[in-house]
């Protein structure tokens, strides 16, 4: 079992929110994948959805408080997108290179995951099989992200690394985590 922990950074262009912290551990076990995220501060001007009596897959997640993770096979241009949202809705998509050939990955259908709020923030679990898409024998690389969106409407980017111009999860060189 590798764990590693992480701490996200928000996109340097983009008004940051000091009282903000974005933070949590991966971990890769034979083939399943566990990450979680605890999201710590002042949540009082951050978007959040309530939880939903009836959690599905939904789309467009990213225009929302969103927790997400790129997993791509290590020396290959295929990659997924997951995306988890405090309401207990999720999707995952397929690419087959650099924001190429998107498409739902039908190979889950359902991704369940924990949402717990906390006294001092909100945490986020999520422990999945990957046998569905990859070989317990690849090697994987994981960037690790979230969207915040402001009570006013603003959205910011946290991530690991930021290696663009502009803030772009998609980028191969921001899936700094070996599994």
């Amino acid at each position: 079992m590798n764990k590693q922990t992480f701490s996200l950074q928000a996109f340097p262009s983009t008004e940051s929110f000091p009282h903000l912290k974005i933070t949590g551990n991966v971990c890769r076990n034979a083939n399943q994948l566990t990450i979680c995220y605890n999201l710590g501060g002042d949540l009082k001007e951050v978007a959040i959805i309530p939880p939903s009596n009836a959690p599905s897959r939904k789309y467009e997640l990213w225009e929302d408080t969103c927790f997400e993770f790129f997993l791509g096979i290590k020396d290959s241009q295929r990659y997924w997108e997951f995306n988890l949202s405090p309401a207990g809705h999720w999707n995952v998509y397929h690419f087959d290179g650099y924001r190429q050939g998107m498409q739902e990955e039908t190979a889950f259908e359902k991704l369940p995951f924990s949402v717990h709020n906390q006294v001092d923030g909100l945490a986020l679990a999520l422990d999945v099989d990957l046998d569905k898409i990859v070989s317990a024998n690849q090697g994987i690389e994981i960037g690790i992200t979230t969207v915040i969106k402001h009570r006013d409407g603003e959205i910011t980017y946290w991530a690991l690394t930021h290696q663009g111009a502009e803030a772009d999860f998609h980028l191969r060189d921001s899936f700094i985590v070996e599994l």
